[in-house]
């Protein structure tokens, strides 16, 4: 994130503070800070003041599980702080909780007064995004109740309920009004010569609908407790490698992320599931493509999340057609939200199918699940939800009709539906007008090639259908020798990014061809001819491969899929690099990634610019990235699996 804002994630619920610990209550930008569960800001201020002022940042917050801060009056160099403030922070489920410690740097006895302004807007986040968009709110009723030891802040619009409950220890001398609608409480605390005293703050965020007896944390040391157990968990039993500790420490790093990105679901039988999000600030939600390459990477370290995958997304998948959705049967889930927008359908998100591709993943994670792990137990469960799918790839999804998987632009959601699915990044190499029409994306086939091979498996060894494996098996054969005549461009060496509409081909050169070495779509000669593209110094910039091969006109490093560089992306290429024997470039791909982890404290962001690293020795950042970011964690494990720890 940029301007300054530390972020804490626990699962559904996230806080971006400032370098002091304070909340401001921005309103759009890039990185809006806040307390949010589950789409919502429960906390829009949360502001310190001593003696009336400001406190002056003596050592800011750094990066990790608690937020701690040093902070003095402010003053100059005649007269030493009469006291100095220490800060923590931390967040859990549904929970915020903050300890302020205050100690005293006189000889006599000191009382210093504490003020905190505190205010919930409830703002939904897709307000808070920088797209200029409004939506109607009507018949809001907001609430402030003065409590004994603190303050409550309620929200109602319909049937929808909220709320923000904020207690202290000790319960602050006097409730203010602030003429704004938040609230001041404040404390006069006596502090001995050369004492201390501590202030404990906790804040409770009540979302609608949710019945749950929540608590929260005694302090930010117990959660950090807490949060390491939970770390612990997700890294114990996994090898990392002894001759490359950077790698081993990306690793370490990622399966730490992805612990505090686990997000509650429900899977067919209504069971609880914990599953990854995609990412904070913007996306700390089930999304279906993000989540199933994020299993896919951890796979073989870590089981569980897949299994969990699967699950919640079997129970999400459509099985009727949803025009504002794009829901058809058997379609796998894009994007879930639970904020109050998705609730009155004013964003078509609370379960939005716009997604091209993660149905044909959900067959190919289901697939390498059986394959690795030996379970045949949730193949058996998931029969039903997996011919489903196959059924919308052959039918809605485009593969009978067109021969292909096929998208079309949304206007209430999503213009591309594949991974790139921003606004003209499925474009031509000169940047000139975006394809139009159905478009049928590189790497979407590459992904129903292998869903239908890995399918046609289950079906064979599973399921006992021969006849639906000879079936899938021919339809595979049938698409990668459309594949390879369609989408070749001779003239490059190299497969069209998509075809358009009309059958033409979009020929801007990019990494998506990486994805369908690691699906195995290519004839093994194509494929090394196209690996081996990938790394020339067009593409690979040193810390990874481009979205788009610089040169061309389309090509900005700083756009978000027409330059930059993806770890999630890089993964892919360099497991599709080591299926095809390139090894050695295998190995450079993941070097470059490495070192760009090792830039950062071994973790890797959702996207880096695409500077070349010949110019640019340390990696640039991306201004709007997520810096918490499901698949960019699980990105080291899957370099991991395809170079090993050499």
């Amino acid at each position: 994130m940029t301007d300054r804002h530390h972020l804490l994630v626990r699962g559904g619920t996230f806080a971006a503070v400032g370098d002091g610990g304070d909340i401001s209550g921005v309103r759009g930008g890039s990185s809006p800070d806040g307390l949010f569960v589950r789409d919502a800001r429960h906390l829009s201020r949360w502001q310190l003041t001593v003696d009336g002022a400001v406190p002056e940042t003596l050592a800011p917050v750094a990066d990790g599980d608690v937020a701690r801060c040093v902070l003095v009056p402010r003053g100059g160099r005649r007269e030493p702080p009469a006291y100095t403030l220490f800060r923590e922070q931390a967040i859990s489920d549904s929970a915020f909780v903050e300890t302020l410690h205050i100690t005293s740097n006189r000889p006599v006895a000191t009382t210093v007064r504490i003020a905190i302004t505190v205010d919930a807007d409830f703002t939904d986040q897709f307000e808070l995004r920088s797209d200029f968009r409004t939506y109607a709110k009507i018949g809001v009723v907001r609430r402030r109740e003065v409590l004994d030891d603190g303050v409550e802040f309620s929200y109602r619009r319909g049937e929808w309920r909220s709320c923000t409950t904020v207690t202290t220890e000790p319960a602050p001398d006097a409730v203010e009004e602030t003429g704004t609608g938040a609230r001041r409480l404040v404390w006069a605390l006596d502090v001995a010569p050369h004492g201390s005293a501590e202030l404990t703050c906790r804040v409770m965020a009540r979302t609608h609908g949710d019945r749950r007896a929540l608590r929260v944390p005694s302090s930010p040391s117990a959660v950090h407790e807490q949060l390491r157990g939970l770390e612990d968990e997700f890294v114990e039993g996994v090898a990392f490698p002894t001759g490359w500790p950077e790698l081993a420490a990306a690793c370490e790093r990622g399966l730490a992320d992805l612990a505090a990105l686990q997000v509650p679901a429900t899977g067919p039988d209504g069971e609880t599931l914990r599953v990854p999000a995609a990412g904070a600030p913007w996306f700390l939600t089930l999304l279906g493509r993000d989540a199933l390459l994020t299993s896919l990477f951890t796979l073989p370290y870590r089981p569980e999340p897949a299994a969990a995958t699967l699950l919640a997304l079997a129970a999400a998948q459509a099985t009727e057609v949803g025009v504002d959705s794009v829901a058809q049967p058997g379609k796998i889930v894009h994007e879930m939200r639970h904020g109050e927008l998705a609730h009155f359908g004013q964003v078509p998100y609370g379960r939005y199918y716009g997604s091209v591709d993660a149905t044909p993943l959900f067959l190919v994670l289901l697939g390498t699940y059986v394959e690795q792990t030996g379970d045949v137990t949730l193949a058996r469960r998931l029969e039903r939800h997996a011919r489903a799918a196959i059924g919308w790839m052959l039918d809605h999804g485009g593969l009978t009709s067109r021969g292909y998987l096929v998208y079309r632009a949304d206007q209430g959601g999503l213009a591309n539906q594949n991974w790139k699915d921003s606004p003209g990044a499925i474009c031509s190499a000169d940047g000139g007008r975006p394809a139009g029409g159905p478009v049928m994306a590189a790497g979407a086939q590459g992904y129903a090639y292998d869903a239908l091979r890995r399918t046609a498996v289950l079906a064979r060894t599973v399921w006992e259908d021969e006849v639906y494996a000879a079936l899938l098996e021919q339809a595979a054969g049938d698409l990668r020798d459309r594949f390879q005549r369609d989408f070749w461009m001779p003239g490059h060496e190299f497969p069209a990014l998509a075809l358009d509409g009309e059958g033409a081909q979009v020929d801007a050169l990019a990494s998506d061809a990486g994805h369908l070495l690691w699906s195995g779509l290519l004839d093994k000669e194509y494929g090394k001819v196209v690996g081996r593209r990938l790394l020339e110094p067009d593409f690979f910039s040193g810390w990874g491969v481009r979205t788009l091969a610089a040169g061309q006109p389309a090509y900005h490093p700083l756009s978000y899929h027409r330059g930059s560089v993806w770890p999630h992306d890089n993964a892919l290429i360099t497991l599709g690099l080591a299926r095809y024997g390139l090894h050695d470039e295998a190995r450079a791909v993941a070097a470059g990634m490495v070192d760009a982890a090792s830039a950062a404290g071994h973790r890797l962001p959702e996207v880096l610019a695409g500077y070349g690293r010949e110019t640019h020795p340390v990696p640039v950042p991306y201004p709007h990235a997520c810096v918490r970011e499901a698949r960019s964690a699980a990105a080291p494990l899957a370099l991991l699996t395809a170079v090993g720890g050499a």
